[in-house]
């Protein structure tokens, strides 16, 4: 009986330190805003190498704040060497993202940039949120 009391202590702990070291993989992102649009709860980490290319992970809830405008919106995220990745979401919804960008060139991602969009179509410029850049410590 004590072996087992000794075994249950030691995975918990185990399995509490495991929960504690994902946890603080996870960095916040400001509330990213740009009229009509919001990116919201966000967070990034980085992928170690080995999984998802060494990536930059981000995720959230993408909301298109005004539905009667007629223009989707999107979060753009690229890496260094590479151009912007656009996730769009859906009209006078929220849509929850979480995704991977990485370069696929090496190992590790070491730089990464997002920032939140309102498409207005061809003939109009997109208003966009402020970049945020992040840098693998």
């Amino acid at each position: 009986m004590r072996k087992l009391a000794t075994v249950a202590v030691a995975a918990g702990l185990f399995l509490g330190g495991a929960g504690v070291a994902v946890a603080d993989g996870w960095h916040q992102i400001p509330n990213l805003v740009t009229k009509g649009a919001a990116f919201d709860s966000a967070a990034y980490t980085w992928e170690p190498k080995g999984r998802n290319h060494g990536g930059f992970r981000f995720k959230g809830l993408l909301a298109d704040r005004d539905g009667n405008d007629g223009h989707n919106v999107s979060v753009e995220v690229r890496v260094n060497g590479y151009g912007w990745n656009t996730f769009k979401g859906v009209q006078n919804k929220k849509v929850a993202l979480d995704k991977v960008v990485y370069d696929g060139a090496a190992q590790l991602t070491t730089d990464a940039w997002i920032r939140l969009c309102r498409d207005r179509g061809s003939l109009r410029p997109d208003n966009c949120s402020q970049t945020e850049h992040y840098s693998r410590g």
